[in-house]
Parts: C-alpha cells; structure tokens; sequence
C-alpha cells in the first residue's frame, strides 16, 4: 500500500475513532439533561445521538474494512464496505425520526402541556453538545475532501443536521423558561425529526447507487474523456464504462492506437494514459484495453 493511500486510511480513521468519542460523551451528557428538564426537544437529540454512537460504531468498524488491500477474495478492494455502512445509517436514522415524530405528536394531542424543568441545565448541556458536534463537524469534512470517504461524508453530513435541532432545543427550552411555552418542545422535536428523514434518504440514495453500481459523475466522465480525447497517440475511444465503490471510482474504457507500431509502443501510450486519468482523479482505478484503428468488433463479441 503507497504512503498516500496509507495517510488517507489514518485520516478517515481519525475522523471515526473522533466521531464514536464525541457520540459516547454527548449520550452520557445528554441523559443526565433528560433526567434534569424531561423535555421532550432534549429526547430527540439524545436519541439521534445514542444512533450517532452505533452508527459511528459501524461506521468505524467499516472504515477499518475498507481500508484493507485488495486479497484474493476481494480482487477490487473492500471500499463497499463503506456504501453499506451508509445505507445501514440512513435506515436507523429514518427508524429514530419515526419515534420522535409519534412522541412529538402523542404530546402535542395530549391534554395537558407537558412538564418542563431545569432548562438551565438542559441549556448548558446542548450548547456543549452543540461546540462539540461542531468540532467534529469541521474535522469530518476536511477528512472527507481529502480521501472521499463516504462514510465520513455521510457522518459528516448526519451531524450537521444534528446542529439545527440542538439549537432548536435550546429555543424550546428558553421558551420553556422565560415564556411558559412548553409546547414548543414538541414542534422542535417534529422539525430536528424531519431534517433526520431528508438526510437519511439522501444518503441512502448515494449508497444504494453506487451498491447498484451507478456511473461515476458525470463531471468526472467529462474529464476523463477529454484527456483521452487529446492525449497524443490515442486516435479515439470507446466503451468508456465507469463505476463507483465507496470513495473509490473504476474506469474501464477501450482506446484506438496505430495499429502498425509495436507492442511496446502501443503498451508506452497506454500506461502513459492511465497515469494521466489517475493523475486528475487519484481515486480512480483505470483499466484500459487497446484496439487497432478501424478494428470492427466480432458478431460474437458481448455487447454489455
């Protein structure tokens, strides 16, 4: 494994050894507030929290699996590991929004308001959630820019929705306080709850396509068309096919070369290309085939 791929693996694992730490101290600060105030704003993020901790784990334990090299039960790499882990976050995340949102409406019908103590403490306890998630969020996203790692992202991208409802706690607790609000606890609990299923469906959505092996972005076809459609010796290309696992994308693409020259040469031109499309997406692993100019395909030839 190359020290640049080794760098990466330790940063990604950085960013989960730091996230299942944050998660495990905001669940311990978090039950204590729950047992101070009993607001129901306060459940909410302590339940999105106690998922941030199992998710975390997995997500962890994930981060760790594909980091392993290739073997030969695994000839591309364990990088899906990391799609399965955020496919596996957005179905607990949408499971937690589901309960929030039944004891956020069952208060609201209730007929009486809801009894709400302590906000001073709760207070406290969520704007120290609030620094921490924070910290963590700013360290998440600059590890996901520098690998892609998507279970990174996907945390990444979980915590910051976590930001807006603990503010949002805040608000109902202060309105519990200063304005005999109470209710209000409960249509925060309904807003942070929704933020919870639009995140958790948009990082399903991403896992589930690259599981389904979905191209990689269109921006990045673009790219790597353009640097074969100009790289000296290549005469043109075909059956570009490109695909995505985890933080890594695989290139398959067919190009046509002077078929008069020698294997060496053809070979030279080759590699030379594939170390260019690497070169602009270090992420990417190219495999390409060559073909004599004008060469027409077999009638047996697969079409796929």
């Amino acid at each position: 494994m190359n020290t640049h791929r080794q760098h990466e693996n330790q940063l990604n694992l950085s960013a989960g050894v730091l996230s299942v730490t944050v998660a495990f101290v905001l669940v311990l600060a978090k039950l204590w507030a729950l047992q101070q105030t009993g607001a129901l704003s306060i459940a909410a993020t302590l339940a999105d929290s106690a998922l941030d901790l199992m998710m975390s784990l997995g997500g962890l334990a994930a981060i760790a699996y594909a980091a392993r090299p290739a073997d030969e039960d695994h000839a591309f790499g364990h990088t899906s590991a990391e799609d399965l882990a955020a496919l596996a976050q957005s179905f607990f995340i949408l499971i937690s929004a589901g309960v929030i949102s039944v004891a956020a409406v069952l208060r609201l019908l209730a007929p009486e308001a809801p009894v709400i103590a302590s906000e001073g403490a709760g207070m406290a306890v969520i704007g120290f959630s609030i620094i921490l998630t924070a910290g963590l969020v700013l360290w998440q996203r600059r590890v996901a820019r520098v690998t892609g790692s998507k279970v990174v992202a996907a945390d990444s991208l979980h915590y910051i929705g976590d930001l807006i409802p603990n503010i949002g706690a805040i608000i109902a607790l202060w309105a519990s306080a200063a304005l005999e609000l109470t209710r209000i606890d409960s249509v925060v609990a309904l807003f942070a709850a929704s933020l919870m299923v639009f995140g958790a469906l948009g990082i399903g959505k991403a896992a589930l396509d690259a599981l389904m092996d979905r191209r990689a972005d269109p921006k990045v076809i673009a790219g790597i068309e353009e640097i074969a459609r100009t790289f000296p010796g290549v005469h043109g290309f075909h059956d570009l096919k490109t695909r995505v696992a985890g933080s890594r994308i695989f290139v398959n693409m067919h190009i046509e070369l002077d078929g008069s020259q020698t294997l060496d040469e053809a070979h030279a031109i080759g590699a030379a290309l594939r170390r260019a499309i690497i070169a602009a997406y270090p992420k990417a692993d190219v495999l390409i085939h060559k073909d004599p100019v004008g060469v027409q395909p077999h009638p047996d030839d697969p079409t796929w």
